[in-house]
């Protein structure tokens, strides 16, 4: 497991380890050996699979492209989890996410465990027939490890419903007769998909935010701001004020949180700033997101990145480099591109004051600290952009059961269950001197533990 997420693993469970009201029944020297047992579970995963995809592509060439299924921990369920198309995927980067997917389904109460997988690639630099072989090329050298009971993968950076629709065919016809709809989540809905899926982590992402500052904040003034928890002072700081926003990333994750943001009648707030993997366009005036949502539909995902596209689209905006999205004057930054883009070399120089994590590990453990020590909040991954893992969730039961929900009633049940765990968070948050990322980690890897605990895997 990567260093960060191994370390607060292991602060959670040295937490866990003084509360005397967690596993009472197990005492002294018998304690020591079950926590560490507890580190030792939680912090490897169950199974590293790894292959060389051997794909023939369209121009005659054979290539081999490293992949990865890494399965972290199934105690709570089937693994579940992303599939990423990146070229920067490595086998530490799969293990860390897979672990993160462990501890966000124990969060959220979702009864999966933690996977993830991987290819080495740039999609962008393959046309469509080669990408379908490489789809099921991943299905065949791991369908001994995958399925609806097993291992349950969906899209992530680089992957969308398509590559899973192709997938998950794969999977069908290798497995005659089998149940074959829920051995892959996130996709069309044509092919068993649950409407809002697409939608779900973005609009998960922007509730989180709107539901910390705007329904808790508001319900709990009084007594949050006779505290002396400094988290608290910076969240009821920015309660009523006029929000600026800045999104970097305007993929499924960014465009939705950055629409939710634009079309919210909770909180006053505007989106100032987007990026991208190209430029990032700034507006003080804020930025007509749904124009550019339009544009992006027929550019390859790509935002425009000159004056005379942007002037085309009757938009006005400022074009700067792809960098400066990050240390923006603004109030609220969501992170929603990849990992590690907040840094020690960096962090000192971000002036928001909220960031929510709309990626998976944005930013390093030093930075976490520096922003934190600074009174930053900052709204985990772990908590904020589970909605997509939620959204699976409710598509591999629709499958099951092959009846269908329509996208409002999604959309209620997603807030219901991400309300859920923030009822059960946030005031030990707010009485408590830890970051709001640590008691999310507290509250996981306790589920996990006493699960493990009660079906006697640690002795």
């Amino acid at each position: 497991m990567a260093s960060q997420t191994g370390d607060i693993v292991q602060q959670s469970l040295d937490t866990l380890m003084e509360e005397p009201s967690f596993l009472p029944q197990v005492q002294e020297e018998q304690r020591k050996q079950v926590f560490q047992s507890l580190a030792a579970i939680l912090s490897t995963p169950n199974k590293i699979n790894k292959a060389f995809l051997r794909v023939a592509l369209c121009d005659g060439k054979v290539l081999r492209i490293p992949a990865f299924r890494v399965q972290h921990n199934d105690t709570l369920g089937p693994y579940k989890g992303g599939i990423r198309f990146h070229e920067s995927v490595n086998e530490d980067e799969v293990i860390n996410l897979a672990a993160l997917m462990t501890l966000k389904n124990a969060l959220h109460d979702v009864p999966f465990g933690g996977g993830k997988g991987g290819v080495v690639l740039n999609p962008r630099s393959y046309p469509e027939k080669d990408l379908y072989q490489i789809c099921k090329k991943y299905v065949q050298y791991f369908t001994d490890v995958l399925g609806p009971d097993k291992d349950i993968p969906a899209p992530d950076v680089g992957t969308s419903e398509r590559e899973m629709d192709w997938m998950m065919a794969e999977y069908k016809s290798i497995h005659p007769g089998k149940p074959y709809l829920g051995s892959f989540t996130g996709k069309s809905v044509v092919s068993g998909g649950s409407l809002g899926r697409r939608e779900a982590t973005g609009k998960g992402v922007y509730f989180t935010f709107r539901y910390l500052l705007h329904d808790f904040i508001k319900d709990n003034q009084s007594w949050l701001s006779s505290g002396d928890n400094v988290f608290a002072h910076t969240a009821l700081d920015h309660m009523d004020k006029h929000l600026t926003i800045a999104v970097q990333g305007f993929g499924n994750v960014g465009s939705v949180a950055a629409l939710e943001a634009y079309k919210c009648s909770f909180l006053h707030n505007k989106v100032v700033a987007v990026s991208d993997r190209n430029v990032t366009l700034y507006s003080e005036e804020g930025l007509d997101i749904p124009s550019l949502i339009d544009y992006i539909s027929s550019h390859r995902g790509d935002l425009p990145t000159t004056d005379e596209q942007l002037q085309a689209l009757g938009i006005s905006a400022v074009i700067k480099s792809r960098e400066e999205v990050l240390t923006m004057d603004v109030d609220v930054l969501i992170l929603a591109a990849l990992e590690d883009q907040l840094h020690k070399d960096n962090a000192d120089q971000v002036k928001a004051r909220i960031i929510v994590e709309g990626a998976n590990a944005p930013i390093t453990g030093e930075a976490d600290q520096l922003l934190s020590k600074k009174g930053v909040v900052i709204i985990p991954d772990i908590l904020a952009n589970a909605g997509g893992v939620i959204v699976s969730y409710f598509e591999w039961l629709q499958d099951r059961e092959t009846i269908f929900y329509m996208e409002d009633e999604v959309y209620k049940q997603l807030f219901a269950k991400m309300q859920k765990t923030m009822v059960s968070i946030l005031p030990a948050y707010f009485a408590d001197p830890l970051p709001l990322r640590q008691n999310c980690y507290v509250h996981a890897v306790r589920k996990l533990s006493a699960s493990l605990y009660r079906q006697g895997k640690l002795y």
